[in-house]
């Protein structure tokens, strides 16, 4: 209910993002946002013990920027951080994207 309220609504618009919400009893319309959240508290905030809203924003900041992208191990990436993902993908001698291959008769 609180991501669909106004006041959320338009903070989100004044940061130039669209509101996303899975359709009633379809939790999988959101899976990589949930799945990203759930690690964000299991692996960040549960974990630890804030002064005040500054510290949690700090520490917010670091895990997704030092750890979640340069250093978390994500298995939907065949098991390497992001960074080093997008570095693979964006050099042209090892890319790692679907290739097509096609069939060659053998020369007669």
């Amino acid at each position: 209910m609180q991501y669909a309220s106004g006041e959320y609504v338009q903070v989100l618009r004044q940061h130039q993002m669209i509101p996303s919400m899975s359709r009633p009893a379809n939790p999988y319309d959101n899976a990589c946002c949930e799945s990203f959240m759930k690690t964000l508290k299991r692996e960040e905030i549960y974990a630890h013990t804030y002064r005040n809203l500054g510290h949690l924003r700090t520490n917010i900041v670091a895990f997704i920027d030092q750890y979640y992208n340069c250093a978390r191990l994500h298995s939907a990436l065949g098991y390497r951080a992001p960074e080093e993902f997008e570095r693979t993908v964006a050099s042209p001698d090892t890319c790692e994207a679907a290739t097509m291959h096609f069939f060659r008769p053998a020369s007669v």
